[in-house]
């Protein structure tokens, strides 16, 4: 009876062992300013197909961690939709390279230059003419950033805790929920930044929002409307956000969603702005610095689902 249990555990383990599929990666330089690491399925084929990760806002690597918050969120997603059988590309946002060689300059950092950098990738990718199809998946602020730059002969979309509104609202509105009196002089100052115009930030509470020198980058961000970019896409289009993102709220998604009724809406409950489960509010805010906590399985397999759909 003991042999036959040992048995039993040993071929459970198998079974166990042999659901994991081996992932490969390679570290892939797209040009000076783009790098990032191509995971890729045990069997790679001419039917394989190709998702482009785009990171979100700020200084944030191929994982989606920044410094001092360490979450892997990118890089739990990439190696989820690997095991599932799609090659994945994730990349540093170009702040990376520009730091290690010394040319950042915020002030001369806009909107479009990661725009292009995501059409670099595609075109990197689509050159090689190694995928049967790729899909852009953005995250954030890369949702936008994807939104515009899939136009450009992508096979599929999708949005991951994407604005549905242009960035100033969406700002607005987190200033007034959590500074009630900074209200009315970000609205001030957003108006001038709408107009094309920059100026002297006075209010020490706001000078981390608007430095001079991140001025211009607010302008050339401001002037995208998500709901009307999303409107040009004629391609598969999938829209995602959890009902514990306190960045992005699920009716964001629910915007994008009714601006382009062809698109597929999934909210998924529990889920916060970086994938990861919150049953408890207090563990919100404490995920964003765990880079062992997994992402949700049911973020994985709503785009494995949409990705075989295409």
């Amino acid at each position: 009876m003991k042999k036959v249990f040992l048995l039993l555990i040993l071929c459970l383990s198998l079974i166990t062992f042999s659901q994991e599929k081996k992932v490969t990666n390679q570290e892939i330089e797209v040009n000076s300013l783009i790098k990032g690491t191509l995971f890729l399925p045990e069997d790679v084929t001419s039917k394989t197909k190709l998702v482009i990760l785009i990171a979100g806002s700020g200084p944030t690597n191929r994982n989606g961690n920044q410094v001092g918050t360490q979450n892997n969120s990118l890089k739990f997603l990439a190696e989820g939709l690997t095991q599932n059988g799609f090659a994945v590309f994730s990349y540093d946002k170009r702040i990376f390279a520009q730091m290690i060689s010394k040319t950042m300059d915020e002030k001369k950092l806009s909107f479009e230059d990661f725009i292009n950098d995501a059409k670099d990738v595609i075109t990197y990718f689509k050159s090689q003419k190694k995928y049967a199809k790729i899909i852009i998946a953005g995250h954030s602020e890369g949702s936008l950033i994807g939104m515009v730059a899939a136009k450009d002969n992508v096979d599929g979309y999708v949005s991951l805790a994407g604005a549905g509104r242009p960035i100033d609202e969406v700002i607005s509105e987190q200033v007034a929920k959590n500074s009630p009196t900074l209200k009315e002089a970000t609205a001030t100052d957003f108006a001038i930044l709408k107009e094309g115009k920059t100026f002297e930030n006075k209010n020490p509470m706001l000078a981390s929002l608007f430095r001079e020198s991140v001025q211009p980058y607010m302008i050339s961000w401001i002037k995208y409307n998500p709901q009307h970019e999303i409107k040009k896409l004629q391609i598969p289009i999938l829209i995602i956000n959890g009902t514990k993102d306190i960045q992005v709220p699920p009716s964001d998604a629910e915007l994008l969603h009714k601006a382009n009724l062809k698109s597929t809406l999934k909210i998924i409950d529990n889920m916060n702005h970086i994938f990861k489960e919150i049953t408890v509010d207090e563990d919100n805010i404490k995920s964003y610095s765990d880079p062992k906590l997994p992402v949700m399985p049911e973020l994985i397999q709503q785009i494995t689902t949409f990705i075989n759909s295409i």
